[in-house]
Order: C-alpha cells, then sequence, then structure tokens
C-alpha cells in the first residue's frame, strides 16, 4: 500500500470512500460524529490545496483518505477533563476513513504521519467506538476532552514518539 498526497481527480473517490465510512458509523450507532454532506468537496479541496490530504492507495485503487495538519488546532486550546501530555509542536490527524477493504490501515497511516511529525493528536466522537480502540491500540493516550467549532465534544488523545 502507497500513502501519498491526495490530487484534486481523487475527490470523487475519496467522498465516495467517506461515504462507506459514514454508513461503517451509522450501523455501529455513531449516528451524529459527521453530519450529512462532512466532509464535503469543499473541504477536501481546501485540504488538498494546503497540502494536507493524503490517500492510501493499493494496485491503483484508492482505499482510504486523511489529512494530516501540522500546527496549532484552535479546537485544541482548550482541554477539560485532562490535560495534554506534552506542549512541543505537533500534527493532527483528521478525517480519516477506510473503504473497509484493507486491514491494518489505521496503523500504516499513524506510521506515515510520524515520519512527518512524531509528535500527534486525534479526536473523535464519543459513540466513535472503532476509531477509540484503534488510537489506544496504536499507542495513542486519551487526554480529555475538548470541543470542536460547533461546540460537539470530542476525546482528545496524543501520541509521542
Amino acid at each position: 500500500m502507497t500513502i501519498r498526497h491526495a490530487k484534486p481527480e481523487d475527490i470523487d473517490e475519496m467522498l465516495r470512500i467517506y461515504c462507506l465510512a459514514k454508513e461503517y458509523m451509522d450501523k455501529s450507532g455513531n449516528l451524529t460524529q459527521w453530519k450529512p454532506g462532512h466532509p464535503n468537496r469543499a473541504v477536501l479541496e481546501a485540504d488538498i490545496a494546503k497540502g494536507n490530504s493524503y490517500v492510501c492507495e493499493e494496485d491503483g485503487q484508492l482505499h482510504a483518505a486523511f489529512a494530516l495538519i501540522l500546527g496549532d488546532d484552535p479546537t485544541y486550546q482548550v482541554i477539560e477533563e485532562g490535560k495534554w501530555l506534552e506542549d512541543s509542536p505537533y500534527g493532527t490527524i483528521h478525517r480519516l476513513a477506510s473503504d473497509g477493504q484493507i486491514k491494518g490501515i489505521f496503523a500504516a497511516c499513524v506510521s506515515f504521519c510520524q515520519n512527518i511529525c512524531p509528535h500527534l493528536r486525534a479526536d473523535t466522537h464519543h459513540d466513535n467506538l472503532t476509531m477509540q480502540h484503534l488510537l489506544v491500540k496504536n499507542g495513542f493516550a486519551q487526554c480529555g476532552i475538548i470541543y470542536i467549532s460547533d461546540g460537539s465534544p470530542r476525546i482528545a488523545y496524543e501520541k509521542i514518539d
């Protein structure tokens, strides 16, 4: 599997992957994390333009997409019910989704991201039990609760290598 920067011509396939991931989340009881239409074409176009968007590809087929955003995340400025492990510069993994066809995508993405930035943060919805499990399994520590821009709470995680 290859992980590479996403290109504008990948967007339709990325949207398909996000649709499949949303269906999986709905079936798993996580009905509210991604509202209808999120992430959308405009979000993906902006991520690609900023160089923050990545895809996982095997044999010419895209199987996953995510964003790695380097630098301070405004929603991480305040953390409740805990604290961050460290205040050094970090990258944040956002919008990681797969089509469910390949095992080990999450671990491969984390390894890829840590080669770029060894200090990572991520957050997920309290109903996203799959992501919570994957984060802990891959060495992330649960640090507390943050609030995204619409005021919704998210469980915050951090990994430092």
